[in-house]
């Protein structure tokens, strides 16, 4: 179960790291809140975060009642699923509208993730809470740069 969940971890990590392109010619010529936080620190956030969602996914799938495991998994690739869709749909698409609407996903995805989670580990879900918490800042960010690019 770990080594699954753990793998399925790094390969969302994997797909956001090699579709994001905050260089390309395309996003710098996006106009950007100011509060955007700079390149860098997105793999300082998200490498803790991924890290976090792999220990938690495992713990509580370790611990939930086998009746509650197949749900919980499901919710848990759901959930990584629409993680690694964001980014190719936004710097690889170029589509940020689209990219809206699918991190919208991710953030209800996100609460029902938390949700079966408590049910089999309290501990694990308080974990999700800064995963859930940074995508919806994403989420904000997201909707400000397409508030700013009326025509992206």
């Amino acid at each position: 179960m770990t080594i699954v969940t753990v793998g399925a971890v790094a390969a969302t990590a994997a797909i956001g790291g090699v579709a994001a392109d905050p260089g390309s010619a395309w996003y710098r010529s996006l106009r950007k809140p100011r509060w955007q936080p700079p390149p860098p620190a997105y793999a300082l956030v998200w490498t803790p975060l991924y890290a976090t969602i792999a220990y938690a996914g495992a713990r509580a799938l370790t611990r939930a009642q086998s009746r509650d495991r197949r749900q919980l998994a499901g919710r848990l690739i759901l959930d990584l699923a629409l993680n690694a869709a964001w980014t190719p749909l936004f710097f690889r698409g170029h589509r940020p509208r689209a990219a809206l609407a699918e991190i919208a996903c991710l953030n209800l995805a996100n609460v029902l993730l938390i949700g079966q989670t408590w049910r089999a580990d309290r501990a694990a879900a308080v974990l999700l809470l800064p995963y859930a918490g940074w995508t919806g800042f994403a989420t904000a960010l997201n909707a400000e740069t397409v508030r700013l690019n009326p025509g992206a």
